[in-house]
């Protein structure tokens, strides 16, 4: 099992680097799961990842880039819910790399 290193704490990951405790997560662990990726996080980020753990919490499971595109669009409009906007945002990945800087399970149909 790999682990990041947040502040004084040991953050257990599973073999993907995504949290084995979805209760581990937290703004810092974010930023840290981040940097691990090169990626800075903004408040356009940050939108997306409050907005998948809006979605986690309501359906309890990471959507798929469709149904990420199509939900972001749903609540942010189609500036932002398109997929152009989100695979810069997440290194042409969304639904994997946003699910974990936002400490949700990797998307089942993700490979």
């Amino acid at each position: 099992m790999n682990v990041l290193n947040v502040g004084q704490r040991a953050i257990a990951l599973d073999k993907d680097g995504y949290l084995a405790d979805l209760n581990d997560w937290s703004a810092e662990v974010a930023t840290a799961l981040a940097a691990a990726e090169d990626i800075q996080l903004s408040p356009e980020h940050w939108e997306v990842l409050e907005l998948l753990r809006g979605f986690y919490d309501e359906f309890q499971l990471s959507p798929a880039t469709r149904p990420l595109i199509k939900y972001t669009a749903l609540k942010l409009g189609t500036d932002k819910g398109n997929s152009l906007h989100l695979n810069r945002l997440f290194k042409g990945t969304p639904a994997k790399l946003a699910a974990k800087l936002a400490g949700l399970p990797k998307p089942t149909n993700c490979l």
